[in-house]
């Protein structure tokens, strides 16, 4: 038995998502519309998007936030596995890019529960703190410009209740992050900086997951 995550094959990744992801015609449509775009790489993974849907479904959760839309993927998977009655507040800078999203919420039935916000996303977290929704989501996803992502960490703890739980993507950034200090741009030096922070953050319990480029979950305590 290994001690050390398994380095996935594309033979071994490719049976892992047959065996593990129970895929739906729209996110399927969704992937290969997005596979077409100039920036696709910036889609979450499918099997990072049945972990979403898990985790919102296990936690029960009715109010989630996202920080960073692009197409429309991670807000779809997560708006699916809301109740009827849950909201996600998604917060984006583009209305070229969340063209996309809209129409695929649209297709899945789901966008009544999608209040999507276009404009700078701390604009829209501080907006949120100062009309009272402090401690009030169960859920929060950030996945947009990395220099903000200390702020946005910080305005998330605001925003989910004790309890609620901060899922943060591409925190091992390629590998980046374990290169030696020297070699890290700015936006792998902020990157690293949030880990180091959140792994001896007491506010919240934390994991971070080698799925798809490192997913850090951080539970408010």
């Amino acid at each position: 038995m290994s001690t050390q995550i398994l380095n996935l094959t594309e033979t071994l990744h490719s049976y892992l998502l047959s065996v593990s992801v129970r895929d739906s015609e729209i996110l399927k449509q969704l992937r290969e519309e997005n596979a077409q775009h100039p920036r696709a790489v910036m889609q979450i993974a499918p099997e990072q998007g049945q972990l979403m849907g898990f985790l919102v479904e296990l936690l029960g959760v009715k109010k989630a936030l996202e920080v960073g839309v692009f197409t429309g993927y991670s807000s779809l998977v997560v708006a699916m596995a809301l109740p009827e009655d849950g909201q996600l507040i998604a917060c984006d800078i583009s209305d070229d890019y969340t063209a996309m999203a809209r129409k695929y919420w649209q297709k899945a039935g789901v966008d009544h529960k999608i209040d999507l916000r276009i404009a700078p996303a701390l604009d829209t977290l501080d907006q949120l703190i100062a009309t009272g929704h402090s401690n009030s989501f169960d859920f929060a996803f950030i996945d947009a410009d990395k220099s903000n992502y200390d702020n946005y960490y910080e305005r998330a703890l605001q925003l989910v209740r004790t309890g609620g739980l901060i899922a943060i993507d591409n925190v091992l950034w390629s590998g980046r992050v374990a290169n030696p200090p020297a070699d890290h741009d700015n936006r792998t030096k902020r990157i690293h900086a949030l880990n180091q922070k959140i792994h001896g953050d007491g506010r919240v319990a934390m994991s971070l997951l080698p799925i798809a480029d490192g997913l850090m979950l951080a539970r408010k305590r």
